[in-house]
C-alpha cells in the first residue's frame, strides 16, 4: 500500500479524506503502524480525536476571515476531512461555503474539489485566491487559474491577502 499524501496509488489517508475509508477503520489501519514510546501498542478507539485534541482556533486567520468577508469578499472553506471535528458554530460568521472533502467524495488536489467550491461561489478561478499550508494543493488550484498563498503562520498569511488588497 503506498503511504505518499501526494502521490497515485492507494492511501487510507485518501479513504479518510475522499469518504470511502470510515474514521474507525482508518484508525485501525493507523494504531497498527504505530508504538508508544516504551513500545506497546496504540490504541486505536477515538486516535483521531487524540491526534487532534490540541488543535485550536487561529484567532488571526479568523480576524482576517471577517475582515475579508466585510470588505465584500466571498468566503469558503474548501478542508480535506480527517475524520474528524469541526467548530460547525463558527462557520455561519466566517464561510459563505464550506466544502469538507469526505461529504463530496472529494479530496485535494483533484481539480473537481476546487471547481466544486468556486462554482457555489458563483466565481471564476481566476477571481479566487486559495489559502493551504501543503505546497502541492496551492500547485492544483494555481493550475486552475486561482492565486495560491502557501500558508506556513499567520503573519505571512495575512500579509500577503493585504498585499492583494483583500484587508485593510
Amino acid at each position: 500500500m503506498k503511504r505518499s499524501y501526494s502521490g497515485g496509488g492507494v492511501s487510507p489517508i485518501h479513504g479518510l479524506e475522499d469518504g470511502t475509508l470510515e474514521p474507525a477503520e482508518f484508525e485501525r489501519l493507523l494504531a497498527a503502524e504505530l508504538v508508544t514510546v516504551d513500545g506497546g501498542p496504540v490504541p486505536a478507539a477515538g486516535l483521531i480525536d487524540r491526534m487532534f485534541h490540541a488543535f485550536a482556533p487561529v484567532q488571526p486567520m479568523y480576524d482576517a476571515l471577517r475582515a475579508a468577508r466585510s470588505a465584500g469578499a466571498l468566503t469558503a472553506l474548501l478542508s480535506n476531512s480527517w475524520g474528524n471535528q469541526y467548530p460547525r458554530d463558527l462557520f455561519a460568521d466566517l464561510f459563505d461555503h464550506v466544502v469538507i472533502s469526505c461529504e463530496v467524495g472529494m479530496r485535494k488536489p483533484d481539480e473537481r474539489i476546487f471547481w466544486h467550491a468556486v462554482g457555489l461561489l458563483g466565481l471564476a478561478p481566476e477571481e479566487c485566491v486559495f489559502i493551504d499550508d501543503i505546497e502541492h494543493n496551492i500547485t492544483a488550484a494555481e493550475a486552475l487559474g486561482m492565486r495560491g498563498i502557501l500558508h506556513r503562520d499567520a503573519d505571512a498569511t495575512v500579509a500577503a491577502l493585504r498585499d492583494l488588497k483583500l484587508l485593510p
